[in-house]
């Protein structure tokens, strides 16, 4: 199974890259992982809707030039669907099951994902409500890819 993280934002912060290599270390023997970091948008204070949305667009193509056809794609939305760690693994073994073993997840920029990102996108798929910062949320999404496939391989691992 390939699994790629395509992500809007530069990571700066020491403590996430070491976490970022830890997870990279720990799914090495489940899956081939990559990660895609995008430069982002400076977003003017007070910029206008068309500016937010002009920069979600070229944001958006920056991520889409980053996918190709054969490959699943996952967007992280606030409007996608919520499921359990137990539902993910099931969809990424679901995935693979179906000879979909190219599947990507996408993290937009702090504006989100542009329209045409999300119409790409195969399932959107949301953590929760609250709004994380996308550097950290990275993180939080190899831990729950990892917790996938410990979860699929009938690993034990902490609730």
């Amino acid at each position: 199974m390939n699994i790629k993280v395509v992500s809007v934002g530069k990571l700066k912060e020491k403590y996430l890259k070491s976490a970022i290599q830890e997870y990279s270390k720990r799914l090495s023997r489940y899956c081939k992982l990559s990660i895609v970091e995008l430069s982002d948008e400076k977003t003017p204070d007070n910029a206008s809707e068309k500016e937010e949305l002009q920069i979600k667009q070229k944001e958006g193509q920056r991520i889409l030039n980053n996918i190709k056809d054969n490959e699943y794609v996952i967007a992280l939305d606030l409007k996608g669907k919520m499921i359990s760690s137990e539902e993910m693994a099931d969809m990424i073994s679901d995935l693979g099951v179906r000879g979909n073993s190219n599947i990507v997840f996408l993290i937009g920029g702090s504006l989100g994902l542009s329209d045409e990102v999300l119409k790409r996108a195969n399932y959107k798929l949301c953590f929760s409500k609250m709004t994380f910062p996308h550097q950290l949320f990275r993180v939080m999404l190899l831990e729950q890819i990892y917790r996938s496939y410990r979860i699929i391989n009938g690993e034990p691992y902490h609730k």
